[in-house]
């Protein structure tokens, strides 16, 4: 897309876009609080539900964020054309982005209820909807990069393509949670969520945009085939799989080189060490950002 100017047509792009944002924070504003059952203002600001004020702040961070990043990749605009051009293509990211904050909470996370931990002012809970709510983000953002849906053929393969995504993202869940029942004789994760250990959110929302990053590294490599479902879906489990293995074997690498001689999981399952947890989140979210530049080389 080339240069804002006030003498051509970018300039209505400009304004499309910051209606269209305006208008989705508007409706996000309401849906909170339809959710939280009372005013915004007196929940946030007279209860100081932080709880309320991360999740509410991730979701306005992922609309904000997606828009940029759709106006900043798009090439072409005409005003006769903007319902197609704009408003669909905007809208379908971010029913993709809730279908997967969706799949998260219903079918990754179904022993855990988010929205009711949020409400009771559970900084965890709000830690762990927020991560996987920027995580999908991520992921629908890569797969817009990677396959642009301009037909229903398209659409089909980002589908089916988003689906498996969303099993990666289970089965990364889920061998998480093998792992912290294991170190901690047989105890559920999703119960230890709702007992507001901070640091445990921490990681967890660190994992899951670091794996996110990662995903979207393999959709930034990973060559497209216009109209062929199974070399797509071949090719996008080929890279997101491989960058999963990267992620966990370099993540661990850095670790390692940081955090010498630390029992991670002591220190954060038993002793809620925020430091820690914060340090294992950036390791994560630092080499999936490292491999999307290092890929696009």
């Amino acid at each position: 897309m080339s240069y804002l100017s006030l003498e051509n047509s970018n300039f209505l792009t400009f304004l499309s876009g910051l209606f269209l944002a305006f208008v989705a924070l508007m409706c996000l504003r309401v849906t909170v609080q339809m959710r939280a059952k009372m005013h915004l203002k007196k929940e946030l600001a007279q209860h100081d539900n932080f709880a309320l004020g991360i999740n509410y702040a991730a979701k306005v961070a992922v609309l904000c964020a997606s828009t940029g990043y759709f106006f900043g990749h798009l090439k072409t605009f005409e005003l006769s054309l903007l319902h197609t051009q704009i408003v669909l293509p905007l809208i379908l990211i971010w029913f993709f982005i809730y279908i997967g904050q969706a799949i998260h909470r219903k079918w990754i996370l179904y022993r855990f209820n988010e929205t009711q931990a949020i409400l009771k002012q559970n900084v965890c809970a709000a830690l762990v909807d927020s991560g996987m709510l920027i995580g999908n983000c991520i992921l629908v953002l890569g797969l817009y990069h990677w396959l642009t849906p301009s037909s229903l053929q398209a659409l089909l393969i980002v589908s089916i393509c988003f689906l498996f995504l969303q099993g990666v993202f289970a089965l990364d869940s889920k061998i998480r949670e093998s792992r912290f029942a294991r170190k901690n004789q047989g105890a559920s994760l999703q119960y230890n969520f709702s007992l507001a250990n901070t640091s445990i959110g921490i990681r967890y929302a660190g994992k899951t945009i670091g794996l996110a990053l990662a995903i979207y590294a393999g959709l930034h490599s990973a060559p497209s085939y216009p109209d062929k479902i199974v070399d797509n879906l071949l090719t996008v489990v080929m890279h997101s799989i491989f960058m999963w293995f990267l992620l966990y074997v370099f993540s661990r690498l850095m670790v390692v080189i940081v955090l010498p001689k630390v029992d991670i999981g002591l220190e954060v399952d038993h002793q809620d060490n925020i430091g820690i947890a914060c340090l294992e989140f950036a390791v994560f979210c630092s080499m999936g950002y490292l491999l999307i530049n290092m890929f696009s080389i």
